[in-house]
């Protein structure tokens, strides 16, 4: 039986990719052709994310298109292997999509022990950093040269949920840092775009589910997406040229609260 066939390789690193949007876009930009370098912490969820691909796509050859690299990426060195074997295994590397993130939960800001806001700030914003710096040398580097790198960013990169201090602060930040890297990336044709998503569904956002609580103070149940929308909306902002670039997109639940939050 032949070998399926592919368009010319495009070779993407996903961070957070064992659960919620990681997964969900993972699994998108299988479909879409590309190969895929999976990072997580734990090295189960993302050899289950791969199994889960090869039942669904049994002769898209997804074992010789991923590959699962267990990191911390708030960690220099860990960022740094994960970067060496992703070029070691694919060559070159055409998208990233910086991703892993977490929230803790919410509390007022005389309440945010300094352990809690360094750790968001380690995975929110240092891990991203770290991923983005690594990119950048991977796609200056490159022949041909370029590449896209793609933040997780979130409605909160906008406006704040109550008791949510140090998350707010990251993603307002990581605005910064996508903007700072679109910059800086126009002379190597590596072109950095945020995505903003809002109330997708995954193990982050049950809590809304369930009722979470809004500016007035009341606790109200926040309507959901499907993750799939978000991870198709990477997908179209990956596939574009680099002639072109989506600096900033909003994906939300149509009826959730943003503005003002109210």
């Amino acid at each position: 039986m032949p070998e399926p066939s592919f368009p010319p390789p495009r070779i993407a690193l996903v961070t957070g990719a064992g659960s919620g949007i990681g997964r969900a876009t993972t699994l998108a930009l299988l479909r879409a052709g590309w190969s895929v370098v999976l990072a997580g912490r734990r090295a189960e969820p993302l050899q289950a994310v791969v199994a889960e691909a090869a039942a669904a796509m049994p002769d898209a050859g997804i074992p010789a298109r991923t590959l699962a690299v267990p990191t911390d990426v708030t960690q220099e060195a860990g960022v740094d292997a994960l970067f060496a074997a992703a070029v070691a295994r694919f060559g070159r590397l055409d998208l990233l999509f910086n991703n892993a993130g977490a929230f803790t939960k919410g509390v007022s800001i005389e309440d945010m022990t300094l352990a809690n806001w360094q750790q968001l700030v380690d995975v929110n914003l240092t891990a991203a950093f770290l991923c983005t710096r690594a990119a950048f040398r991977q796609m200056k580097a490159q022949v041909p040269q370029g590449g896209r790198i793609v933040n997780n960013g979130s409605i909160s990169a906008h406006a704040p949920r109550p008791g949510s201090v140090a998350y707010t602060a990251t993603k307002h930040a990581l605005t910064g840092l996508t903007r700072t890297a679109a910059l800086d990336g126009r002379a190597w044709n590596i072109a950095v775009g945020q995505i903003d998503i809002g109330n997708a569904a995954s193990d982050m956002t049950a809590a809304m589910q369930a009722g979470i609580r809004q500016a007035d103070g009341s606790v109200k149940v926040e309507p959901v997406m499907d993750v799939q929308h978000a991870a198709d909306a990477v997908v179209h902002m990956a596939g574009l040229p680099l002639t072109a670039n989506v600096l900033f997109m909003t994906v939300m639940a149509t009826a959730m609260p943003f503005v003002g939050r109210g």
